[in-house]
């Protein structure tokens, strides 16, 4: 089933250049859905560096099972991607799977199964029949090209209403390197990690070691600050993948200060599709911005913006366009974490609501009621107790939301 396309879709899509050292090819296997491709793979050149941060569920897809026992090789050459089947809570069959998959990516690449990484996304629960596109590995390898990224970001799409792209051009030492990503994800989104699927990608030259501990780092900021429905999926899974075709000094570690920029330009580039993907969740068509201030560490901030971003109430609120502060004050106190009611302060935008325990002496419905009419709410909570801040990105909850859910294995 599809459906419309998300009012908070980007108006133009980036073009996306080639990465040196890498190349990308899409079918259609018919795995769920009907006149679209359904898988993607990924040939990396010999020497690719990966890392990869991967779903904390305790029950997770034999797909995230697979990359984590590959992950400490620190070498990849080949990714397969399949929609419309999660391969998750699949017992022996699920095993069997990838296995499958990855000995016919292997034996199409020209490499070891050990340096194939897999991912799912679908219905989980489902056996997942491999043998409709494990046979088709052989033939998108030599029609596999550079360029390719915005169909690669259609075909891993599941009940997203767009495909999710970006790319950075950063200088790293003497070279000029490229950094590419795709992501899907628009419900069963929450961190720990909430990145869903999401493929990156670069043709700078940095050790496994580095790019894990960059990636780590960038992406509590922005996949794990992103939530939909405050539901972990069992198939999170984010890699990143490094060709070296750059030409440069290879990066060993993740403190050469050579790093800087890219550093920066990683980040910024996890962020852009981490809200992609929370624009995104299912019927949502407003994004949702809680910044928490004044907290007593950055992690209790992190953990009471979840919990405003989280609150059915709060999302419901914002759907219907109500400046219902209450919620919000609702939401920071059943958090858990150290606050003062009477030293809060709450804003929508630009229009502060609430102060010192009360209503703002100055509240005005009109311009809160107007805030609340944009694309893009701001919703700041300062608690006054330290210097503790985090933003946590997230969208509306609407009608839609249900109705999508309600049927989604029909």
């Amino acid at each position: 089933m599809s459906h419309p396309v998300s009012p908070l879709a980007p108006k133009t899509y980036p073009a996306m250049p080639e990465i040196r050292g890498l190349r990308i090819a899409t079918a259609a296997a018919g795995i769920k859905y009907r006149g679209r491709t359904d898988v993607m793979l990924m040939v990396l050149d010999e020497g690719t560096s990966v890392a990869g941060v991967f779903t904390k569920s305790r029950c997770p897809s034999a797909p995230v099972d697979f990359c984590r026992a590959n992950l400490p090789g620190g070498k990849a050459r080949a990714v397969v991607v399949n929609s419309g089947n999660a391969n998750a809570f699949t017992g022996r069959k699920g095993r069997e799977s990838t296995a499958l998959t990855a000995e016919a990516a292997a034996a199409a690449v020209g490499c070891a199964p050990g340096e194939v990484f897999l991912a799912s996304t679908g219905v989980i629960g489902e056996p997942l029949d491999a043998s409709k596109f494990s046979g088709l590995l052989a033939g998108l390898v030599p029609a596999a090209k550079g360029g390719s990224w915005r169909e690669a970001a259609e075909a891993i799409m599941t009940t997203d209403t767009y495909p999710k792209v970006a790319t950075r051009r950063v200088r790293l030492g003497e070279a000029e390197v490229t950094i590419n990503g795709i992501a899907k994800g628009a419900g069963m989104i929450a961190p720990d990690m909430a990145t869903m699927l999401s493929f990156v990608a670069t043709d700078a030259a940095i050790a496994p070691e580095a790019l894990q501990a960059m990636l780590s780092a960038a992406v509590e900021p922005s996949f794990n600050s992103v939530t939909v429905d405050s539901d972990t999926s069992t198939s999170d899974t984010l890699l990143l993948f490094a060709t070296g075709a750059a030409g440069h000094r290879r990066i060993e570690t993740a403190e050469d200060e050579a790093l800087g920029e890219f550093r920066a330009a990683l980040s910024d580039l996890l962020l852009d599709l981490a809200r992609q993907v929370a624009r995104d969740g299912e019927g949502a068509r407003k994004e949702i911005q809680v910044t928490v201030t004044g907290a007593v560490s950055d992690a209790s901030a992190r953990r009471i913006a979840l919990s405003i971003a989280n609150s059915p109430l709060v999302k419901t609120a914002v759907a219907g366009e109500d400046a219902n502060w209450g919620r919000v004050v609702m939401a920071v106190g059943k958090s858990g974490e150290p606050a003062d009611r009477d030293r809060l302060t709450i804003a929508f935008g630009d229009v502060r609501v609430a102060h010192e325990g009360e209503r703002d002496p100055s509240y005005d419905e009109a311009a809160a009621s107007a805030e609340m009419q944009r694309d893009e709410i701001r919703v700041t909570a300062d608690l006054g107790l330290g210097n503790g801040r985090w933003t946590v990105y997230s969208c509306d909850l609407t009608k839609a939301y249900v109705e999508i859910n309600g049927d989604y294995r029909s």
